[in-house]
Order: structure tokens, then sequence, then C-alpha cells
């Protein structure tokens, strides 16, 4: 699933005539870098939730892109707005399988492998989220969460670092919203998440390739520049 929701307040006033998923980077929208990844890595279907300007993502890629079978949750038009991440992948659920990747659509991460074997490493085991954590940004240097030596997502530790987005999740592990998310509930992933650490559902690694948050103009027009 490939997050596109947003408004993209930060990147005004870029955003306020097209989505930030199809702002470009080097030649192609953002979105697509994620999409071609993700059929490299031998995925056949996507998922792409929308709300602000979505018609815009959906007549640019259509039913399929990059060899992927794309089917989309239109959260603006359902319900006005968009349902913050856990509230949109829930919503989504229907369409996904038990276990499936998830990331925004406004990070860049060139060369980052969405592995057939990562998918079933984890399906195999009894974790409920695995996530891809980076070292900390500028913008983010107090990180989001912890990595212990056993492999295991923490709330707190010495050596922070900060959710890359890119995450391996369950089905089971939004089973505390409603199936479907039908009221259209707007319910943040973080607090969700923590909650998962606490019981020790939620596994880390650390991915050392390239990655930006494409939060501003500035940023943009930096990886624009490289």
């Amino acid at each position: 699933m490939v997050l596109a929701a947003g408004r993209g307040e930060r990147m005004r006033p870029l955003t306020d005539s097209c989505p930030k998923p199809l702002l470009e980077v080097r030649g192609q929208p953002l979105i697509a870098w994620h999409l071609q990844a993700l059929a490299k890595a031998g995925c056949t279907r996507a998922v792409i939730n929308t709300a602000w300007l979505g018609e815009q993502i959906e007549q640019r890629l259509g039913g399929a892109f990059a060899g992927l079978q794309i089917a989309y949750s239109h959260e603006g038009r359902d319900f006005g707005g968009a349902l913050e991440t856990a509230g949109g992948i829930a919503r989504a659920l229907p369409l996904l399988d038990d276990v499936f990747w998830g990331v925004a659509g406004d990070v860049f991460v060139p060369g980052f492998d969405f592995s057939a074997q990562a998918l079933e490493r984890f399906a195999r085991g009894p974790q409920l989220a695995h996530l891809y954590l980076v070292p900390n940004p500028d913008h983010n240097p107090r990180g989001d969460f912890a990595l212990g030596a056993d492999g295991q997502a923490r709330n707190q530790g010495e050596t922070r670092y900060t959710f890359s987005t890119i995450g391996l999740y369950r089905k089971a592990f939004f089973a505390e919203l409603p199936a479907g998310n039908p009221q259209g509930l707007k319910v943040p992933l973080a607090p969700m998440l923590r909650r998962a650490m606490d019981n020790g559902l939620v596994t880390a690694e650390i991915h050392a390739g390239p990655w930006t948050d494409v939060g501003t103009p500035q940023r943009l027009a930096q990886l624009n520049a490289t």
C-alpha cells in the first residue's frame, strides 16, 4: 500500500495544485519510484489511498502502472478528507493481502528492495509489524524509535532512529479498528505502533541506503539538483 492522501501543507505552494506524490524527482513523480521498485521486486498489485487532489493521482497512474494492477481507496471522495495513516490503511484493508508492504508516497528511497524474501520471512514470524528505520535527518534529530539487539523495536533506547515510513504489516495489527473503517475514523499510526512495541510485537531493521522525507520545497530542490 502506498499512502498518498496527505495535504502536504509544508510543500505549499507546490501542493496547492498538485498532490505531493505527483511532484517530480529526477524526471518522474515521487510515487512512481515506489511503484517501479515494487514491480521490480515481483509485486503484482498495489493499493493507493487518496484524498487531497486524489483524482489527479488516478488520472496520472490509471488502473495499471509499471506492471502493477492498481486499486484506489478514495478517502477524500468518501469522507471529505484524509483518515490519517492507520485510519487510511484500515479503510483499505479489504483490498490488501493478509501481509503487505506499506510506504508513504512522499519519501524518496531509491534502491530500496521490497523483497519477496523479506515479506515471506515476516509472514512466518509472530510479529504484527516490521519497520525500516533510518539514521536521523537534520529535521528529526531525536528520532522516533529505538532498536534492541534482539531486533525488537522499542519506544525508548539510548540510540533512536527515524521511521522511514516503510514497513511490513499484518491485517491483525489493525484489528482494534472496525473492519474496513466504514465510519471513516481518523487514526494515527504511531500510537498503535507504540502499544504493539510494548507488547513485543514489532521488529525493525536499519535501512542504510539513501532516504529523503521530501517534506519541503527546499528538500525537493536539493534532490533535483543532484
